[in-house]
């Protein structure tokens, strides 16, 4: 297999990460009879995009990690 568990795992905490950072982003909009000064709030325009960001770098590191082999664990811990 390519991936190893580690990596599956790594995967879905970097997903949860962007799905957090999405719903960061979501809120009530503006209509066409009122104005909500919520969209322009610092959560939205900076925070959930960094978040979001992070969470896609996560993931990239989790597809590019592996994992050593028993041997190269065991080689490693006796020197």
């Amino acid at each position: 297999m390519a991936f190893s568990k580690k990596n599956y795992i790594l995967l879905a905490i970097g997903m949860a990460i962007v799905i957090v950072g999405l719903v960061l982003m979501a809120g009530p909009g503006s209509g066409e009879g009122f104005f909500n000064p919520d969209i322009f709030s610092a959560r939205r325009i900076k925070v959930a995009p960094l978040v979001s960001l992070l969470g896609f770098v996560f993931i990239m590191f989790a597809i590019m990690y592996k994992p050593g082999t028993k041997k190269e664990m065991k080689k490693e811990a006796r020197e």
